[in-house]
């Protein structure tokens, strides 16, 4: 279901790309405001692409300086901090320590519960105000199918399941597009010759006269690469989210008994030597063949693999795109720091890599 309506609200009057455009031009004025002295660009990178996901699910998107917008950010934060923490992966392991002891697992649920309220909040209003005929949103969508499936005893289609739902989406939409962002420019501030080659088939195939579009990307191979690489290197979600079998699954001579949980690592994928010679070095070049041109791979999986891939793929790739090209077709980005002392290195590798904090200047062009 939610797959379907992301699609219908893709094609639908304002396609996503809209938004995301205009959004992209939200966050450079935004920068603007920055006059270029140091920043940490953590929060600003992190309102972009959660009001590209709250204009899908409730239709409007936030001021930066909006209250509620700015508490749902903070909760959002503490929460990804919290779970790529190692105390946490200890939790993960035995969840029985759960029970006995104080930690910030329950700063996590709080969080949770606290963020559900307000989505509760929000699906209440849709309820006063939505008409079947002209759905706005997500939440529309949601509770058109809830009518249609209210002869049905057994229909999963329940508020609860909703406010879940769009929590998910919203928390997932939010922290990873932003987290890959934030790396993305710290990785261009290490390396400012690639920054300085995206830049130019910026100018040469988008120019300074318009916004970049997704049609861009077909003619802009070697910027294309450079974001693949960004997913690749940094390797965002190391082990994936847990799944399960769905029935008993033959596995390299192991029996996996339907319903057991499975782990599995991204990591040794992205970082396989044989498909990205040197995998450990943030090199474009992964995904250009001979010529220049892009190169696809088989093992590019940062969305994991297989039927229950990211449910937000299309939107993530279309966001750091178009975000990314924006940025640099309007700034220039300087470091306090020379390339070679930059570090790199995530701080936190549990449930997310998180990079290390860093100022940067964006320097109007």
């Amino acid at each position: 279901f939610s797959l379907m309506t992301l699609r219908n609200l893709g094609m639908g009057k304002r396609t996503i790309e809209d938004r995301v455009q205009e959004e992209a031009q939200c966050l450079v004025e935004e920068l603007r405001k920055t006059n270029g002295s140091p920043c940490d660009p953590t929060f600003i990178l992190s309102c972009a692409p959660c009001n590209v996901i709250c204009s899908i699910i409730f239709q409007n998107r936030f001021d930066y300086k909006d209250e509620d917008f700015l508490n749902l950010m903070k909760k959002l934060d503490e929460n990804f901090n919290i779970l790529s923490s190692p105390w946490l992966q200890v939790c993960n392991n035995f969840p029985w320590l759960f029970d006995y002891c104080p930690g910030s697992h329950h700063t996590v649920m709080k969080n949770t519960d606290y963020i559900k309220s307000y989505l509760l909040e929000k699906i209440k209003d849709h309820q006063e105000s939505f008409n079947v005929a002209n759905p706005r949103d997500f939440i529309d969508y949601y509770l058109i199918k809830q009518e249609q499936e209210n002869h049905n005893q057994q229909s999963e289609f329940t508020l609860e399941h909703l406010a879940t739902t769009v929590g998910n989406l919203f928390a997932a939409g939010t922290e990873t597009t932003s987290t890959t962002l934030r790396y993305a420019l710290l990785l261009l501030l290490k390396h400012p010759h690639v920054t300085a080659k995206v830049q130019d088939e910026i100018d040469r195939v988008v120019g300074r006269n318009r916004s970049p579009c997704m049609q861009d990307r077909s003619h802009m191979p070697y910027t294309d690469a450079m974001i693949h690489e960004v997913q690749r290197f940094i390797d965002l979600i190391p082990n994936n989210l847990p799944h399960a079998v769905t029935c008993d699954t033959k596995f390299r001579n192991y029996l996996i008994p339907k319903g057991t949980t499975v782990i599995t690592s991204l990591s040794s994928v992205l970082h396989d030597s044989k498909e990205f010679p040197n995998p450990e070095i943030f090199d474009p070049g992964h995904f250009l063949d001979g010529n220049g041109n892009f190169k696809k791979s088989d093992y590019f999986m940062p969305f994991s693999t297989g039927k229950r891939i990211c449910a937000g793929e299309g939107l993530a790739r279309m966001e750091l795109f178009l975000f990314l090209t924006t940025i640099l077709q309007n700034f220039k980005l300087k470091s306090l720091r020379h390339p070679k002392d930059i570090d790199t290195t995530p701080v936190a590798n549990g449930l997310t890599s998180l990079p290390p904090p860093y100022k940067i200047c964006f320097i109007p062009v």
